[in-house]
């Protein structure tokens, strides 16, 4: 049985963490290591970390070293990680998730059929408040809308990449061979661009939704879920401020041009286009259909706070994010 490298970095997570680290440990995939990196965190994210991993002498936790300059802070965790790590699969957990039984066993069977070098699942979302119900279904909205997720593994142009850093399964091999995490120590969005890499290094990735095997509650309130879409927005267009215009434009601003310029007839079937790709894109990412429906403008709106805040970052050249500043 290969052993599986689980690896978290974790900064100011007290609030959460215990989540993922229980429900890992109930997993029916008994050959793993779990390494938790503390990043330097100002809260008692540690402490709670390292007292459960008494339980347990397949959990431990490190601390992080100063962050270098010319590294953004999630990616140098990930590249101590690897370090660390003595699995024969590197498999990459935020620290606010929760994984069901079955995760590890069907993702190595998903790598070996494959013959992948990576594998990256898109995470259920799960949302209380009005705020985030009013913003964080757009994250699979936008995904499901910009590239049919099969032709990651389809296709092998690196243009047509994508992949979630909340479920990054690598073959440990390949990883400690390219060091993908040092290759993007840049990168706002280095989940996508370590799947480029893997693409143009001729090795097999593949991205898939997670089919309600991972649980994330990402944001809690309305100004968290904006921040954090802003802060990745524009790099998931590959920083072309044209090219997210273009995509506002047809989405959003769309239906109203074939209302007011074109007929009721097309402004109809522009509609039952977006009522049909709501349920399909709700249903596949286990979001709950009529509530996307209905807050569709409101999301189409927030849509348009998130892309002004993201252009007014990016043009600024500053980022900030969980306690520290990052110059993109």
């Amino acid at each position: 049985m290969d052993l599986v490298s689980i690896l978290i970095p974790a900064r100011n997570e007290e609030e959460n963490i215990l989540m993922l680290l229980n429900s890992i440990k109930s997993q029916d995939y008994y050959n793993i290591e779990v390494i938790v990196l503390d990043d330097n965190s100002d809260d008692e994210t540690y402490q709670i970390v390292n007292e459960f991993c008494q339980t347990d002498n397949r959990f431990k936790i490190i601390k992080g070293e100063p962050l270098p300059q010319g590294w953004l802070g999630k990616n140098y965790a990930c590249y101590q990680l690897a370090k660390q790590a003595k699995g024969d699969f590197l498999l990459f957990l935020d620290a606010d998730e929760m994984v069901k039984d079955g995760l590890i066993n069907n993702s190595l069977y998903r790598m070996q059929i494959g013959k992948l070098s990576l594998l990256s699942l898109f995470t259920n979302q799960i949302t209380k408040t009005f705020g985030e119900k009013a913003v964080v279904p757009l994250m699979h909205y936008l995904l499901l809308n910009l590239l049919p997720l099969r032709l990651v593994k389809l296709s092998k142009l690196p243009s047509l990449s994508a992949a979630s850093g909340q479920f990054m399964l690598f073959r440990a091999q390949d990883y400690h061979q390219n060091q993908w995490h040092k290759q993007v120590k840049a990168k706002v969005v280095e989940d996508i661009e370590i799947m480029k890499l893997v693409k143009e290094n001729k090795l097999n990735g593949e991205a898939l939704l997670a089919n309600g095997y991972i649980y994330c509650r990402m944001y809690k309130s309305y100004k968290e879920s904006i921040e954090g879409f802003s802060k990745n927005l524009l790099s998931g267009f590959g920083n072309s401020i044209f090219g997210l215009l273009v995509y506002l434009f047809l989405v959003v601003f769309g239906p109203i041009f074939i209302l007011f310029f074109l007929n009721f007839q097309l402004f109809y079937f522009a509609i039952t286009l977006i009522i049909f790709s709501r349920l399909m894109i709700s249903y596949l990412s286990g979001q709950n259909v009529l509530m996307n429906i209905i807050f569709h403008i409101l999301q189409m709106i927030n849509l348009l706070v998130i892309a002004t805040l993201s252009i007014k970052k990016s043009l600024s050249k500053t980022l900030y994010w969980k306690g520290r500043t990052i110059h993109t």
